[in-house]
């Protein structure tokens, strides 16, 4: 998959919903893969990140196939028929999953798409700052615990601590968080 294509699992029983989809998504924009067996998706959304996830609302099995696979960061779209629009949305909605009424029109589908592919980079952007800020506070967290330890150990305020940590990782090249492991071993 290159940076313009989009990856798009399809799970659908339905031959006209699938046939569709795939003369939609088409490459090289489209990296379109379709199955119609909720175990198989079950295997393929552990093995692999997918940017956007269809499923067919499939007399309820979609829904709850949606809910399950919802944490992953997949942008997911749930297929719905149109007289139960209503009540599937509101009972997929706080699990971040888009519904969409069937039958669509053409139009109607591929702006949901364009609509999925632009939150699919918001969430990979929030997921990046997320990643960034867990490590942020781990190196925070470490940092403190050394400065802890030399506190303890070696009668030191905790300014002089941290001013140890700092001169020291730049006298051996080291980074703080490498040198507060080392004195977490050493002192722990």
């Amino acid at each position: 998959m290159t940076a313009d294509s989009h990856s798009v699992l399809v799970i659908t029983k339905d031959i006209k919903i699938s046939s569709l989809i795939q003369a939609m998504l088409t490459p090289p924009l489209f990296e379109c893969q379709i199955v119609n067996d909720f175990n198989e998706a079950r295997r393929l959304t552990s093995e692999r990140l997918y940017n956007i996830i269809l499923i067919d609302y499939a007399d309820g099995e979609g829904v709850d196939f949606a809910r399950d696979i919802s944490e992953n960061l997949s942008t997911i779209l749930l297929l719905t028929p149109q007289h139960l629009y209503e009540e599937v949305s509101y009972r997929v909605e706080g699990y971040g999953i888009i519904t969409i009424s069937t039958p669509f029109d053409q139009f109607y589908f591929y702006t949901s798409i364009k609509t999925a592919i632009a939150v699919q980079y918001k969430v990979q952007i929030l997921s990046s700052q997320t990643t960034k800020l867990k490590v942020k506070m781990e190196e925070i967290r470490l940092m403190n615990r050394a400065k802890m330890l030399l506190m303890q150990n070696l009668r030191m305020t905790e300014e002089q601590a941290h001013r140890y940590i700092e001169k020291e990782s730049m006298n051996r090249g080291m980074k703080k968080t490498a040198l507060s492991e080392e004195i977490i071993r050493t002192y722990a």
